[in-house]
């Protein structure tokens, strides 16, 4: 070979070997969430925070990383999106929120699973303990081992002080809500010796008659119990609660732009978070190794503004504990 031929034939390989290598270096994230009845994504907001996350550990996608989203919708497409994750190959999958994290378990017994947005992992089956997950998933919880639905009910009990019947807004087709209603619901009434009701909806249009039956049954307050629906439909939720003159209390951080009462985990926290999950599974590091883990952030916050339109007077022991009042 010439020697001009040889340089460029080395040049050639020095100029494409990187842009191969990376490339080849590729590796595929599985993203499955599902979508509500009005077909919006859910935790679009907490998604970036995910994607944030992978950043800060030299994850970006495009570049060395492939995510594949299956946004289910409507929630009957879930076992074809499923498949189609599945059919993929992926490194590793995210479930965000209990129906996916059960459909994907029940999917692949090999394919390393991370969930996030799941309040009580155990009850539902996805892991053996938080300690020792067990099996190909692990992840982030949001309630364990508290429940969390007698401690909103109590802060809504501080702003309502006579409060004796209290509604829950739950998704029946949200298989964490249904635990909550089955197991939580009724040690929670002889606990706080209140009656509870529960009232439904499982799309965006439903959420109107929720609320008119919650009136109805003269509910005192109402607790969003939390749900991929109701995350979406958080104005219009807000919008109801003040229709209805019924004292609220949320899960979600969004809805203290005008919601009465907000207690819960930093759900974007939590997807950041599990960005470290995925670095050390495509590092190497098995599901059965990492132990669930649970929410460092927690957020009460209290709308005064919004307490003032339902003729309430929001107590100091209650403003004192508050992480943020907005007048």
């Amino acid at each position: 070979m010439k020697r001009r031929e040889f340089m460029t034939a080395a040049t050639a390989l020095l100029v494409s070997s990187p842009c191969s290598s990376v490339q080849a270096a590729r590796r595929r994230l599985g993203f499955l969430a599902v979508g509500d009845g009005s077909g919006q994504a859910a935790l679009n907001q907490a998604e970036r925070a995910l994607l944030d996350g992978l950043r800060s550990h030299g994850w970006v996608d495009g570049r060395n990383l492939i995510i594949e989203y299956r946004l289910s919708h409507p929630p009957d497409r879930l076992p074809a999106s499923v498949a189609d994750l599945i059919a993929l190959s992926p490194d590793v999958l995210m479930a965000a929120g209990p129906r996916a994290a059960l459909a994907l378990k029940s999917a692949t017994a090999t394919i390393p699973i991370i969930f996030v947005v799941v309040a009580d992992p155990i009850g539902l089956g996805l892991v053996q303990s938080l300690s020792r997950p067990g099996g190909n998933i692990t992840g982030f919880a949001t309630n364990v081992p508290e429940d969390f639905v007698a401690k909103r009910i109590e802060i809504l009990r501080e702003l309502v002080p006579g409060a004796s019947k209290i509604a829950l807004l739950v998704n029946p087709h949200n298989p964490m809500n249904r635990l909550v209603v089955a197991e939580y619901v009724p040690r929670t009434a002889r606990q706080l010796g209140l009656a509870l009701t529960i009232v439904e909806a499982t799309t965006a249009e439903e959420l109107d008659a929720a609320f008119a039956s919650a009136a109805a049954q003269q509910a005192d307050a109402i607790v969003d119990v939390g749900d991929t629906l109701t995350y979406v439909e958080a104005p219009r939720i807000i919008a109801l609660a003040a229709k209805y003159h019924l004292p609220a209390n949320y899960l979600f951080g969004h809805y203290a732009n005008g919601g009465l009462s907000v207690y819960g985990a930093d759900i974007a926290d939590l997807f950041r978070r599990a960005a470290g999950y995925v670095d050390k599974i495509l590092k190497g590091t098995k599901p059965s190794d990492l132990p669930v883990e649970r929410p460092t952030k927690f957020e009460l916050v209290i709308n005064v503004k919004t307490a003032k339109a339902l003729g309430l007077t929001v107590p100091p022991s209650l403003l004192i504990r508050a992480d943020k009042v907005i007048e």
